[in-house]
């Protein structure tokens, strides 16, 4: 098994990544950091933690171009049984990762991506991103650890499949280049789900490969994130169409967009009501709908603390969480009716 860390200008972070993988109960035999036009030293500080140093040359497509170089160079050393580590190098993963993906691999895995957390800090802002990061392992843990995005913070893949997905590029089956990573996406983690699920392969995030990683530190970044991923998702699915493995993907898009106007509605419809008439009082039904919501908003953050369930029973903090995120999928959806240009932020 080898591991991959793409890394630009990653001095801060690399050791804590490299750290994380020489502690797995299955240590990689090879631990790749992949320095993608780096200016600083983290190409330095990851030799002389132990790991092999691949540098990009000519990379103009970020992380996606840096990944297609690397594993072109190593892919050809691993049989087809082999398997490939990729993580980001803001990103530990648990000591049990590697160990728990490679017993989740059968004929029909192809991929185990991880379940991620987010990392102490960040102030108010990083527990809310805290809040929807364990709420979305939450989520995978009640559907059976079938992963909906192999994230790019740590996913181990069969080499029989990378070969898989670059042969369907190059025969026009898939999209997005003649490489592994598609050059054509924004998010190129969702992507390359979608090509796994496309060439027949099951895509895999048991509880036990959890990852902690960087949270957002302001709302200036946490836009730009969530804007990159929103679209980058929108575009993905504009670019395979209606297939059956997009189906569940468009649905899911569909109910976020419904969900989100029908709050805007709900919001709009009180305060209209209440500036006019008076405060309408409580409704039995709909009460009790609240309180179900705040039950479930609730039980799905248990474990990220007490401050985190407080939070959670507030409901307030969260509404004004889940309107941001309404404003980010609206944008996106408005940039890719508009065909505008949608750049990439470092964040």
């Amino acid at each position: 098994m080898a591991a991959l860390i793409p890394a630009h200008n990653e001095q801060d972070r690399i050791a804590a990544a490299i750290d994380g993988l020489w502690k797995q109960a299955r240590r990689p035999d090879l631990i790749i950091v992949v320095a993608d036009n780096c200016t600083d030293d983290t190409a330095t500080i990851a030799a002389a933690l132990g790991a092999q140093v691949f540098h990009t040359r000519g990379n103009t497509h970020k992380k996606a171009g840096a990944l297609n170089q690397a594993i072109a160079w190593v892919l050809p050393h691993l049989d087809d049984r082999d398997l490939l580590l990729v993580q980001d190098a803001d990103t530990v993963l648990n000591p049990w990762f590697t160990e728990t993906a490679m017993a989740t691999f059968n004929r029909k895995v192809g991929a185990v991506g991880g379940v991620f957390y987010g990392e102490d800090g960040g102030g108010f802002l990083g527990l809310l991103q805290r809040m929807e990061f364990h709420r979305y392992a939450w989520e995978l843990d009640r559907s059976g650890g079938k992963a909906q995005v192999l994230t790019g913070t740590g996913t181990m893949f069969r080499a029989r499949v990378l070969r898989e997905v670059r042969a369907a590029r190059r025969s026009g089956v898939l999209g997005g280049g003649n490489g592994y990573y598609s050059l054509a996406s924004l998010t190129e983690d969702d992507e390359i789900t979608k090509a796994v699920k496309t060439l027949g392969y099951r895509t895999m995030s048991p509880a036990g490969c959890a990852v902690t990683t960087e949270v957002m530190p302001t709302l200036a970044k946490l836009w730009h994130q969530r804007l990159r991923w929103q679209r980058g998702a929108l575009e993905n699915l504009r670019d395979y169409g209606w297939t059956r493995v997009t189906a569940r993907y468009f649905l899911q898009q569909f109910l976020m967009g419904f969900g989100a106007l029908s709050f805007l509605v709900y919001l709009t419809f009180v305060t209209t009501y209440t500036a006019l008439y008076g405060w309408p009082g409580l409704s039995p039904f709909w009460t009790a709908i609240g309180l179900v919501f705040m039950v479930e908003k609730t039980v799905s953050v248990r474990r990220a603390g007490p401050l985190a369930v407080l939070v959670a029973v507030l409901m307030i903090p969260e509404m004004l969480y889940d309107l941001f995120q309404h404003a980010v999928y609206f944008s996106s959806l408005w940039g890719l009716l508009r065909r505008s240009e949608q750049k990439w932020v470092a964040t």
